[in-house]
């Protein structure tokens, strides 16, 4: 029963957003380019790309960054400079920007080989001596997450970005995954394992 209720909110946090208008959504994108390039696939490693990334999932991080500098940080998910990005942006044209992003085509990335071995094992089987849950529960065999769920994509993404997110995960900066579930795993990981699952999701595709 617990866990039906919990697929139920799950579904109904991801389900209630406003209908986005990719065509819309890549003429509001310009100011977005100069960050994570004109199709979502920056060229920075410390920002992420967005091409490809699931709707919904990016609706709710816009959300979410407006709601972090509307509250000073309290709530949501604070950056300053997406704050500054955010800080105009009505629902109608988060949802666009978010239908734009999600029709992209993410470019593939690469897996160093010295990271295969233990990110490979984390991913697949994470450590349950440690109570480290598997990647590849929530995200995916190709890390392509769920929109459903509100699990991201992860292929692809750049190793700078992922290590960065995950640290903040682990030092509590960082608190709007779904039921502080990326916490919990976060902090069971070395920065070693943290460096290798980083890079070892870039890969997959």
């Amino acid at each position: 029963m617990k866990k039906l209720a919990l697929l139920l909110t799950l579904i109904a946090s991801f389900t209630a957003y406003a209908q986005g208008d990719a065509e819309a959504g890549k003429a509001k994108s310009t100011t977005c380019a100069a960050c994570h390039g004109a199709d979502g696939n920056s060229l920075i490693p410390a920002n992420p790309v967005l091409a490809g990334q699931h709707e919904k999932y990016l609706f709710k991080q816009l959300k979410e960054f407006k709601l972090g500098m509307t509250s000073g940080g309290e709530q949501g998910r604070y950056n300053p400079v997406m704050a500054g990005m955010v800080a105009a942006l009505s629902e109608q044209d988060m949802a666009d920007l978010a239908a734009y992003y999600a029709t992209q085509t993410a470019k593939p990335g690469v897996t160093p080989e010295s990271t295969v071995e233990l990110g490979e094992q984390l991913y697949l089987a994470g450590d349950s001596e440690r109570g480290i849950a598997a990647c590849i529960a929530c995200h995916g065999p190709r890390g392509n997450g769920t929109s459903l769920s509100g699990f991201p994509k992860i292929s692809g993404q750049h190793a700078d970005y992922v290590k960065a997110q995950l640290m903040a995960f682990r030092d509590g900066t960082r608190n709007n995954d779904l039921n502080g579930m990326m916490g919990i795993v976060s902090t069971k990981l070395s920065d070693k394992e943290i460096d290798a699952i980083s890079k070892y999701v870039g890969g997959l595709h």
